[in-house]
């Protein structure tokens, strides 16, 4: 029934019609109900007058009907002027929506090595016979797939959209810096019903990285998953790029898979084992010159067992000055390894001899049988240190905080006793001029103040902070890449900092009425974003890193703010307080980036209670940690006034490089166009030559972007190690890039297929788990449920079945009678 009212309505795959309220919607109707109900009237009477009047012919009764039939013909008339509507509330079924999505990766065309029984399960699974004239090709991935789709007998799309009778919508993820969705047609011209083998013509291999979580959210964001009923996502599910698409940032967010809410089903293309060796490097994060450190190789082997391979350490200049044997590598060791388990783990010891921006380089020798010889290096970039880093810390009066803070810095390697010096402004006069550790003005010349790499905001008053040292902090870290740490006090509070050029610097908004709140004692809380972050991570393992937070143990007080910056992170947070908004708690540790630098921002000056039980443990590796990323991030000192630099180690062939150059004079003024002849930078690149011929030398002028900022785009055409030489106008010196050039993606490093993430996948989601030979169950696997979706909506009744019928209805059937009566 509510089929068949449906289609006389001319709505589609209705389950039910659960009310209908008429209306009229032109404008010379909808006011004036009444006179059009008066005009309908007045065309039923001047139907019947006709006809009882005028017409003699047949009975009264008959004649009755036929007017009753021209008034009602004259009122439809009427009625589709006045553009009748139906307010319809009904339940619409739809088909199931099924997404299929392909990998586009250059990793689709790796030429597998399969035993002879694997490969003849494949080619009979997927239907795959080799092209005519070319008997011995061995078949990709994308080729194994693209016979899958195109075969004719049991055709996998034709199961899914014919027997299952499934809506499909096809794509395929590529790009070359993330993957992106591409939406695929599903047949020649557009349509619904899909056209398999124009399917698999559209598959491409151009792809050059493979980023699932951002595939994922572009599905969602882009396409819409509103009517999504379940994902078939066909891939080798080697993840190398971006977001990860399983185990979500925080709890309140989700995966992007999760985040998407429907099954995904993963059909695994590619090897699952293969004859693979890839080498890891791991290094200090921070050295120093002329210190012994260590640099440790990492072999990770499949079906290479009890077989020995030989790997060599290497590092070379990137960036700083260059004398003529700088520009050699330094060998720092090789070994030949023997391969007893799937990891092995070697440690080559280093001692560097020169300061700068280096590259370690890493390379294992390839092995009889490996499909996959790119992942056989890695590269790590490592800043090497000439003297210290400099930290300059404000405050009013000396605290627990400040009293310990201090010895651990003056302790640490990279600070020592030359790279911490303070300013109390409470101090005598006399003591800031004479002792080395302390600074005599808050406010010193730009070239001492810019030379620092951290700067600590203490409790202070509003009256001892000036204006210019607001606007130095806030230059110092936009553009120079500097760090800032603001540690409120008992006695001032954050709210002195209100109206102050470094208020929006915050992580927070300041509340200039807030007071210290004390009432009850609490335990910090750490908030899910504290795991991304090494100072938030005191501990080995997750046990020891809530045994030394909670070795705070309760603390008495904090300094309450108005909430959190938008692009801030709270990484630890009251329990139960919560800000202005009534939803967020109150933030006790938190961090933004601001320009080029960082942020940190605590609630209170009790993190020396760390030292209790554990001394020195977990206080040393909060800050220690805390200021190598604020102060390791940029260039250190006084290299901050020219510092150059490429916006990428590694470039592909027939790309642009990127060369930027921040320029400042002695006095960190940022250099200007006047400055400069021909308003641009000098520099040279040394493009390497092709086999058995010599390096060229280019002439490249950096062009003046803005004030202080010089940059480039530069094409390269091949392959090889490049260098660009920039000179510093104002030290007549030459500073130093490196980069190299490849025709090679990050997808050839990897052999094999991600068999460990394609199942948890597929797990976490509630799908199901494929391989080509498995794949034919998909079909039957799928139980999809029609989607029902409950709406209303205004319907026009002149266009519908219903209304047709009528019209044809009373014309056909006056006619009919007319002629059964015989009126003319």
């Amino acid at each position: 029934m509510n089929q068949a009212l449906g289609w006389l309505l001319g709505l589609k795959n209705v389950k039910s019609i659960d009310e209908i309220a008429p209306s009229l919607a032109a404008p010379w109707a909808a006011g004036g109900t009444f006179w059009v109900f008066l005009a309908l009237a007045a065309l039923l009477v001047t139907a019947l007058v006709f006809y009882l009047k005028y017409q003699h012919r047949g009975s009264r009764g008959a004649r009755l009907a036929l007017g009753l039939s021209r008034g009602l013909l004259l009122i439809l008339l009427l009625l589709t002027l006045a553009d009748p509507v139906l307010r319809v509330s009904l339940t619409d079924v739809k088909p199931p929506l099924l997404y299929l999505v392909f990998d586009g990766t250059d990793s689709m065309a790796i030429q597998d090595e399969y035993p002879d029984d694997r490969q003849s399960a494949l080619a009979q699974a997927t239907g795959w016979q080799a092209p005519d004239g070319a008997a011995g090709k061995k078949p990709s991935r994308a080729d194994y797939l693209q016979s899958l789709l195109g075969r004719e007998r049991d055709n996998l799309i034709a199961r899914l959209a014919q027997d299952k009778r499934y809506r499909l919508e096809a794509f395929v993820f590529d790009g070359n810096t993330t993957s992106q969705l591409r939406k695929l047609e599903l047949r020649p011209g557009g349509g619904d019903t899909p056209d398999p083998k124009h399917l698999a013509a559209q598959l491409t291999t151009s792809g050059q990285v493979t980023a699932l979580g951002a595939a994922l959210n572009d599905m969602a964001q882009q396409f819409g998953a509103g009517n999504l009923a379940a994902v078939v996502m066909f891939s080798d599910f080697a993840q190398n790029s971006g977001l990860a698409p399983i185990g979500g940032p925080s709890e309140s967010s989700g995966s992007p898979a999760t985040k998407l809410g429907v099954p995904i089903y993963t059909v695994g293309l590619g090897a699952a084992e293969a004859l693979d060796l890839a080498v890891d490097l791991q290094t200090d994060p921070k050295m120093k010159r002329a210190e012994r450190t260590k640099v440790l190789a990492k072999l990770r082997q499949s079906g290479l067992q009890d077989r020995s391979a030989t790997v060599t350490v290497t590092a070379r200049k990137l960036s700083g000055e260059f004398g003529a044997s700088e520009s050699a590598e330094i060998l720092i060791g090789q070994k030949t390894v023997p391969l007893k388990t799937n990891l092995e783990t070697v440690e080559f010891p280093f001692t560097p001899e020169d300061a700068g921006r280096f590259e370690f380089l890493a390379v294992v020798e390839p092995l009889d049988g490996e499909i996959v010889a790119e992942n056989n290096r890695a590269t790590r970039e490592v800043n090497i240190i000439d003297d210290y880093l400099r930290l300059m810390y404000v405050a009013h009066e000396p605290s627990w905080e400040w009293r310990f803070v201090k010895e651990v810095f003056h302790r640490d390697k990279l600070i020592g006793m030359d790279g911490f010096r303070t300013y109390l402004a409470s101090s005598d006069p006399q003591v800031r001029e004479t002792n080395v550790l302390f600074l005599p003005t808050l406010t010193p010349k730009r070239s001492d103040f810019f030379a620092n790499d951290v700067i600590f905001l203490d409790d202070m008053p509003r009256t001892a902070i000036n204006e210019r040292f607001c606007g130095m902090v806030r230059e110092f870290v936009s553009q120079f890449g500097g760090g800032l740490v603001v540690i409120t006090g008992p006695r001032f509070g954050p709210a002195e900092l209100s109206g102050t050029p470094l208020a929006d610097m915050l992580p927070v908004i300041l509340d200039p009425d807030a007071r210290l709140r004390e009432e009850r004692p609490f335990r910090l809380r750490l908030t899910s974003h504290a795991a991304r972050y090494s100072f938030m991570q005191l501990g080995d393992n997750d046990a020891e890193n809530n045994k030394a937070w909670n070795n705070l143990r309760l603390l008495p007080w904090y300094q309450p703010v108005a909430q959190l910056q938008d692009q801030s992170y709270a990484l630890a947070e009251h329990p139960t307080d919560l800000c202005r908004d009534g939803k967020t708690h109150q933030p006790l540790i938190a961090i933004r980036q601001f320009g080029a630098g960082e942020v940190v921002y605590l609630g209170f000056n009790e993190m020396w209670r760390l030292r209790r039980l554990y001394g020195e443990q977990y206080y040393r590796r909060f800050w220690s940690q805390l200021i190598y990323r604020l102060g390791m991030s940029h260039a250190l000192g006084a290299e901050k006034r020219f510092v150059v630099r490429t916006d990428r180690q590694q470039y592909r062939v027939e790309e642009k490089v990127t060369l930027t150059v921040e320029a400042y004079d002695e006095n960190f003024e940022p250099l200007a166009g006047e400055d400069m002849p021909r308003q641009s930078l000098a520099a040279e690149m040394t493009v390497p030559g092709g086999a058995g011929t010599a390096d060229q030398l280019r002439e490249v002028a950096v062009p003046l972007l803005r004030q202080g900022v010089f940059e480039a785009q530069i094409p390269v055409y091949s392959d090889g190690e490049y260098s660009i030489r920039v000179k510093d106008p104002i030290a007549n010196t030459f500073s130093e890039v490196r980069f190299d050039v490849t025709g090679l993606s990050a997808e050839r490093r990897s052999g094999v297929r991600n068999v460990r993430l394609q199942e948890e996948l597929a797990a976490e989601t509630g799908g199901r788990s494929y391989d080509l030979t498995s794949v034919d169950r998909l079909p039957d696997d799928l139980q999809l449920q029609a989607i029902t979706e409950r709406y209303t909506r205004n319907h026009p009744l002149w266009s519908t079945p219903l209304w047709f019928i009528a019209l044809v209805g009373l014309m056909l059937g006056e006619w009919f009678s007319r002629k059964m009566i015989h009126l003319q």
